[in-house]
């Protein structure tokens, strides 16, 4: 057999092969799996070389994946024996890679492994080559199954000695505000990748106005925002967001085009609102829409649905409470697989129509679509509030803080904004008094008029 030029990965490219050394530190099941068949010559590039190298020798040594911070020490006092420009190479990537995302990450993975794997059986069969003078077939069995093993999937999930060092870097969810300062505050920012919100309210309290204005704060973030209707026509949700973005009344929008016009032309996100027909669309139509906006190129930032209980169940059962429940597992799972926050909305039952203050009791149908969720927050809007534009929010559930916090807010839904205060010190059991007390009087008054009119 001709000896052959040494198989490499520069055929791949620069960035390839430095996106694979930054995933090999980045994700340690990925790390556990290419070690076993990657040799760092493969790399063309000295520095990405001795990079990997530090990587594994820590690994080797210390049965410990390397965090970030601790590479940071290891490139500062253990590459001094390599030249002073590999060295400062070495150095500029991992300051480089600080501050980027890897890109096609699943694609870099799936490549590197398949052309290890490969190289590492191409060894395997050239090594059984002399063994088949002796006839040692079971030792030829033997390093060729040896080599198939290698590299294959072995990711049986956390591992608490091996990722000890994960467990103190700092996380980062990416969060989108929510554009209520008192609601971002005790969540942390707002929602972030793979969360679920949940809005509640009654019916004409707000809960499509509460969207929309979720949806216009991602926008002025520069994000992607999808607004899936299913009860409202798209224009009449694209109307809301006009004038959510510019204070335009809703009845004098057509006044106001062109000014309306000029005005969204600088907001940095974009917004994409697509309507189904209630009960039509299913959360396989919305996974298969979202497809075909990320195979556009679309980079989704924020899902809004417009609402979840008007979906179509995948697979019915007997119970609707079942039904609903199915679908807000699913909805989670889409926020998830597309590594962005959905928020939707869902109706009181008939308690909290005129309640001051709407607790989880108050929630329609399914009280279990409550426990995917990692933020519900409801809105509640007596007779008095409708006519004075003034509300309360409730924080039902939070994984990310305090919860059962009440939050003073000013609603004006003809101009599509909606303000939330501090809490000013209000507790469930006092405003549920006042509301009795009110009640009481209220009484007393039309009793005594119905006197005051039976005696005349």
């Amino acid at each position: 057999m001709n000896p052959q030029k040494q198989a490499d990965f520069s055929h791949y490219g620069k960035s390839f092969q430095e996106s694979l050394a930054s995933l090999i530190l980045e994700d340690r099941s990925f790390a556990d799996r290419i070690q076993e068949v990657l040799e760092t010559e493969y790399f063309e590039l000295k520095y990405l070389q001795v990079f990997v190298d530090r990587v594994f020798d820590y690994r080797d040594k210390y049965s410990v994946h390397p965090s970030e911070k601790i590479m940071t020490t290891v490139l500062r006092t253990e590459i001094s024996d390599e030249p002073e420009p590999v060295q400062k190479q070495t150095r500029d990537f991992f300051a480089r890679i600080h501050s980027t995302q890897t890109e096609d990450s699943e694609y870099v993975k799936s490549i590197a492994l398949d052309f290890c794997r490969k190289q590492t059986l191409k060894k395997a069969m050239i090594e059984s080559v002399s063994l088949l003078k002796t006839s040692s077939f079971d030792e030829i069995s033997k390093i060729i199954n040896d080599a198939i093993i290698l590299g294959a999937e072995n990711n049986f999930g956390y591992d608490y000695i091996a990722d000890f060092e994960k467990r103190f870097e700092l996380k980062t969810r990416n969060s989108i505000s929510t554009g209520w300062a008192p609601i971002d505050e005790i969540t942390q920012g707002g929602l972030g990748k793979g969360e679920l919100g949940v809005g509640i309210a009654s019916t004409g309290a707000g809960k499509s106005f509460a969207l929309v204005h979720l949806g216009a704060q991602a926008l002025k973030a520069g994000k992607t925002v999808v607004h899936y209707t299913l009860e409202l026509s798209d224009t009449v949700i694209a109307t809301r967001y006009d004038s959510c973005l510019t204070g335009v009344h809703l009845g004098e929008h057509r006044q106001f085009k062109e000014m309306i016009y000029d005005s969204i032309q600088d907001i940095p996100g974009k917004l994409i609102v697509k309507e189904y027909p209630t009960k039509s669309a299913s959360t396989k139509t919305i996974t298969n829409h979202l497809e075909s906006l990320r195979k556009k190129g679309e980079d989704i930032g924020m899902i809004l649905l417009d609402y979840a209980d008007l979906l179509r169940p995948v697979r019915e059962t007997r119970e609707k409470r079942h039904d609903l429940e199915n679908i807000y597992e699913e909805v989670r799972g889409i926020a998830q697989e597309y590594e962005c926050p959905i928020y939707t909305v869902s109706q009181t039952n008939r308690g909290g129509l005129n309640a001051e203050i709407i607790t989880m009791e108050a929630i329609s149908e399914a009280f279990n679509k409550c426990f995917v969720a990692d933020l519900i927050f409801t809105i509640s809007r007596t007779i008095d509030d409708r006519q004075n534009g003034t509300g309360r929010f409730f924080i039902a559930k939070n994984r990310f803080g305090e919860d059962g916090v009440i939050l003073p807010a000013k609603i004006d839904l003809a101009r599509a904004k909606m303000e939330v205060f501090p809490p000013n010190g209000e507790t469930i059991g006092e405003i549920q008094a006042l509301t009795a007390k009110k009640q009481s009087e209220n009484l007393k008054e039309r009793y005594k008029a119905f006197r005051e009119g039976n005696k005349k």
